[in-house]
């Protein structure tokens, strides 16, 4: 029965945003717990100063990153911008895409690389940019681009950039204050106080887990956001077999594995272009099982 179940975009996109935000606050209480464990395991002083730095060095580099995200994301993969007479149909979609959804044009580049994959980047509509491969320009027909192209909008009509920004902050201050505060233990003597003591192993563990947890949660709200904008696409192509074909070809074809790539960007991607690494990504199977029933 739940084979012949039909999916409204519309639901899916507000379940995955839900989820996500749901997501965010189990890394919201994860810093909490963190943080409060930490003021009784150590002195009030001390953990001040934890927290201020690891504020203070969190959101500097992740406000810098997020200000030029198009730019860093652009360069690091040596993309080069899109002459409209050289990509004349890659202009049109994504064109016609913009002016079905309201959206501001995007500045569009290439990627020297064979596999079939894209990427939008930037912190708002009016500063993104869409990023395709070589290879999905010339092994995609018209639908199966348009399908890819109205996903990374997807993106960029969601805010998913400032979405996961906000996440990075939150995980980059538990993890630097885990860092901190293992490494202050090296400096400390031996406590006589029981109670502390307790605390303090409690911290501990903490300290150890609390960065694989969010990290591992950061990733599932990766994933959902995934879902999200392949339902988006759905809504501005109203064609989800587009994105299906796109989707397929990605699962059968043998480029290799991107080697100019940061690990740090394959969440921006359409699809990660690791072979080895799915966890920033939905499993391809899943992605096509949800669209076929939209």
């Amino acid at each position: 029965m739940d084979k012949y179940q039909r999916i409204d975009f519309r639901d899916q996109i507000s379940r995955n945003k839900i989820k996500s935000f749901f997501l965010m606050i189990i890394i919201f209480i994860t810093f909490l717990l963190f943080g409060y464990i930490i003021s009784l395991a150590t002195d009030p002083g001390f953990f001040f100063i934890i927290m201020i730095i690891a504020i203070f060095f969190s959101i500097s580099y992740i406000l810098l990153s997020y200000y030029n995200s198009d730019k860093i994301a652009i360069a690091s993969v040596g993309a080069k911008k899109a002459s409209m007479q050289e990509y004349k149909q890659y202009y049109d979609l994504v064109e016609g895409l913009t002016l079905a959804s309201g959206m501001p044009m995007p500045k569009l580049y290439v990627m020297a690389s064979p596999q079939i994959n894209a990427f939008a980047s930037g912190r708002d509509p009016k500063n993104a940019v869409i990023c395709v491969t070589e290879g999905a320009l010339t092994k995609l027909d018209k639908k199966e681009l348009e399908g890819v192209l109205a996903h990374e909008l997807g993106h960029v009509a969601s805010y998913d950039m400032r979405y996961m920004t906000l996440v990075a902050v939150m995980v980059g201050m538990i993890a630097i204050i885990s860092e901190l505060f293992l490494r202050s233990l090296w400096f400390r003597g031996e406590s006589n106080d029981k109670g502390k003591g307790v605390f303090m192993l409690i911290g501990i563990l903490l300290a150890i887990l609390a960065p694989i947890v969010v990290y591992l949660v950061q990733m599932s709200i990766s994933r959902k956001r995934e879902f999200s904008a392949d339902a988006s696409a759905v809504k501005f192509t109203r064609y989800p077999p587009g994105l299906i074909g796109a989707l397929r070809k990605i699962k059968t074809e043998n480029a290799p594995a991107e080697k100019k790539v940061s690990k740090a960007l394959a969440p921006l991607f359409f699809s990660n272009p690791f072979k080895n690494l799915a966890k920033t990504h939905p499993p391809l199977e899943e992605r096509i099982k949800v669209l076929e029933k939209m």
